[in-house]
């Protein structure tokens, strides 16, 4: 799995009418049949882990051209109109509790798929993880979907949402063996000034002291957060002088929020207590954003190992220049062109149609020449 890209996008209100949802439907079957056919469902699942890829599918098909609710629309219709049976492609999970059912869908799966449901579930929990305890950039995550093909090659696109600017940014994951180091690519959207970044690629002592202070014994690591706390308040005098604290006021926001100690104690008792061998099973075994964010404040101000503070966005892009295929659901750039879209769905499916009934032909041909051949070897003996 690798992390493609991140992509911000505002909240907007109002829902998609039925005419235009039967619209989406039908375009974004006959779009993604036509490139199985081309391409195969495993280079399908690739283009959908790109976020430009997939914000220009749904301006495409009529969505909003840079709403939040492009990645829950879009990836509903997806998940109603393909299938693991005819396009090898099966998409789980979704907006809140719909997330949560993810391990339930995979076991349905379990015998029409090449994969490990169990591996897959694993993937699932600690990409959710990653994307809210090892990347904090004020966004909380409300939208999870595994998309997943016969092969078990898969896809993860994950959405969270930032409460005081009211922006949703998206998450794409595409398959790699890397979770915890450097796992953005081709990263899109509105930069802050500000974030926590642990899997950027020359933060290795940050995550590997990481590891290593859920190793320790909890109430030594629970002193030295004190320790750090006091520091962050510019309480050095009770300190040696070794503590040169120095920390912008933006990073120092972050740190300030309240902690409760109590519940950050009961975590690292019960990651202590599992001994994970990785950063991977710390995650999994309980270590969360406030326990995290206790422990990078330690790591900065004690051990001079801090995570990266820049956000990880590093390309703007421009989704706009997508919504002139048939408009737009919000009438930007235009009103959807109903006779433009139906066209193009037709258009689309007439070649998926003759594309299947040129293959059933030539299986038939097919069939016939063995038969052929079969019963000339019989007159032949």
């Amino acid at each position: 799995m690798r992390l493609e890209g991140i992509a911000d996008l505002p909240l907007h209100e109002g829902k998609v009418p039925p005419w235009l949802a039967s619209i989406m439907k039908r375009l974004s079957k006959a779009i993604i049949d036509v490139m199985i056919i081309e391409w195969g469902e495993e280079k399908v699942l690739e283009r959908l882990s790109n976020p430009l890829w997939f914000q220009a599918f749904n301006n495409v098909i009529g969505m909003d051209w840079d709403s939040s609710g492009s990645t829950t629309v879009t990836l509903g219709i997806l998940k109603e109109v393909v299938n693991i049976d005819d396009e090898g492609i099966a998409v789980l999970g979704g907006k809140g509790k719909k997330a949560l059912k993810v391990p339930d869908e995979l076991k349905v799966l379990d015998k029409k798929i090449d994969a490990d449901v169990g591996e897959l579930e694993r993937a699932s929990r600690l990409v959710a993880k990653v994307d809210s305890v090892l990347v904090q950039d004020g966004h909380t995550l409300y939208h999870h979907s595994v998309l997943v093909t016969k092969s078990g090659k898969w896809a993860i696109i994950q959405q969270g949402m930032n409460l005081k600017t009211r922006y949703a940014r998206r998450y794409h994951w595409f398959y790699t063996r890397k979770f915890t180091v450097e796992p953005h690519q081709g990263i899109a959207g509105i930069r802050q000034d500000v974030a926590i970044d642990s899997v950027k690629g020359d933060r290795e002592n940050t995550r590997k002291l990481l590891l290593d202070l859920v190793k320790e014994n909890p109430t030594k690591v629970i002193s030295q957060i004190e320790m750090a706390q006091n520091l962050l308040k510019g309480q050095t005098a009770l300190f040696s002088q070794a503590f040169n604290v120095k920390i912008s006021p933006k990073v120092k926001l972050i740190y300030m929020k309240p902690n409760d100690l109590r519940r950050v104690k009961e975590v690292l008792n019960k990651v202590y207590e599992s001994n994970p061998i990785n950063l991977e099973e710390a995650l999994l075994n309980g270590i969360g954003p406030s326990t995290a964010r206790a422990l990078y404040l330690v790591a900065d101000l004690i051990y001079n190992e801090p995570p990266s503070y820049e956000d990880p966005v590093n390309y703007p892009y421009d989704p706009f220049k997508y919504a002139y295929a048939i408009g737009g659901k919000d009438g930007i750039p235009f009103p959807v062109n109903r006779k433009v879209a139906y066209e193009v769905i037709y258009t689309l499916e007439d070649i998926i149609e003759k594309i299947k009934v040129e293959k059933k032909d030539k299986e038939f041909a097919l069939s016939k020449l063995k038969e052929l051949a079969k019963h000339g070897d019989k007159e032949g003996s």
